[in-house]
């Protein structure tokens, strides 16, 4: 399937090798448009006939940073992918809001994997998805929702509704309250990563439960928990001591 793509860069080094990268590695997209700045980036997607599926943006501009051209053209109703130096915090704040992007220099197996992302004709919800990477730059311990790709698109979900993940092969199911479930492509260790400071904790290779949603916690050889569910939720023996180490830190601050 044909992707109409932007490219937003402002060394033209750069540009070229990535039209050429996209070229020789993504035959299925066709650079419609480019642009070097906010101001040229306006101007081009300001063209009434311009049809993107998918936008190349690098974040720092010779006259800006990209989110004052994206605040310019909004609703933007097409994929964002930001091509960028390494930046440990910044891929952080990416990855949490589910927002494409490719390190510089670019790796062609990044650029292929990143591409086939784009969905075209589907509500890319690039809105949510940048609002949210910007609040988590402005203060990453002050989110609240949490967004989640999903076959079905992206869900934006209340961290303290969700009750807790559960791996099966490739998958992540995210079980909420009220006995909601969405399944994504990320994996549990993702999620553990992101969510350590929100009091979830990993009792076992399969799964990540939020504290919060504890009923009782049965001791034993086979030591497992009961969730507000009423999900039986084994506890790995490997685990187990800093599991019972961090509920002991729980009654403490009770």
């Amino acid at each position: 399937m044909l992707l109409n793509a932007v490219i937003i860069e402002d060394e033209r080094k750069g540009l070229v090798n990535l039209k050429n990268m996209l070229q020789l590695h993504c035959p299925e997209v066709e650079v419609i448009g480019t642009a070097d700045g906010v101001r040229t980036g306006v101007e081009l997607f300001s063209q009434p006939n311009l049809r993107v599926d998918v936008a190349f943006m690098d974040i720092n501009l010779s006259d800006g940073k990209v989110f004052r051209l994206l605040d310019q053209i909004r609703p933007i109703e097409f994929d964002v992918i930001f091509v960028t130096a390494y930046d440990q915090f910044a891929m952080k704040a990416f990855d949490y809001s589910g927002i494409a992007y490719i390190l510089k220099p670019i790796d062609p197996d990044r650029l292929i994997e990143a591409v086939s992302r784009v969905k075209p004709r589907q509500r890319a919800q690039t809105d949510e998805r940048i609002a949210a990477m910007r609040q988590f730059q402005g203060n990453p311990n002050s989110f609240t929702k949490l967004p989640i790709g999903a076959v079905d698109g992206f869900h934006f979900e209340n961290i303290s509704d969700i009750v807790r993940f559960e791996a099966e092969d490739n998958y992540t199911h995210i079980h909420l309250k009220g006995g909601r479930r969405i399944t994504t492509s990320r994996t549990i260790k993702f999620y553990e990563d992101m969510l350590a400071a929100y009091n979830f904790y990993r009792v076992h290779k399969r799964h990540v439960i939020n504290m919060n949603y504890m009923k009782r916690f049965v001791k034993g050889e086979g030591g497992y928990l009961i969730m507000e569910d009423n999900k039986r939720i084994d506890v790995s023996r490997r685990r187990r001591p800093a599991f019972l180490i961090r509920l002991r830190a729980l009654q403490e601050l009770s």
